[in-house]
């Protein structure tokens, strides 16, 4: 039997990895979601101070995880870190540029973060895979 388009797509390497990036994202992003409600909510941090480290948490989270199972890079820890500290910080411009202007725009915060993670998510992946872990 033949196998569809789709299900040759999602057997393929780069379907694989993505989806091996997106399953360190989430958990990156729950790190990133935890420290910025907890900021925010019990330590009343401004915004884009409590998402900004919350962002830079999630970040160590993801590097450490993308190295070993997504991009199984063998090189040393520190060797695309810091390709990796630049890829963040044009994330994190992202990110906090995409949620101050969501909620300027009167979307809560937690939906404007939301957004502005899926954004994120592309632009990480797309400078991870070609950029970070080539």
């Amino acid at each position: 039997m033949k196998s569809s388009a789709l299900e040759r797509f999602l057997k393929s390497p780069l379907a694989q990895q993505f989806l091996r990036f997106a399953a360190v994202g989430a958990v990156a992003t729950a790190t990133h979601y935890v420290v910025l409600i907890a900021l925010k909510e019990l330590a009343h941090v401004p915004l884009l101070w409590a998402t900004s480290v919350g962002y830079l948490a999630g970040a160590v989270v993801g590097y450490t995880l993308n190295r070993r199972y997504t991009f199984e890079a063998n090189h040393k820890f520190t060797h695309g870190l810091a390709k990796y500290v630049g890829v963040g910080v044009i994330g994190l411009v992202l990110n906090g540029a995409i949620l101050a202007a969501l909620t300027q725009m009167g979307l809560h915060y937690l939906l404007a973060q939301v957004i502005a993670t899926g954004v994120v998510l592309v632009w990480n992946f797309c400078a991870a895979r070609f950029v970070v872990f080539r």
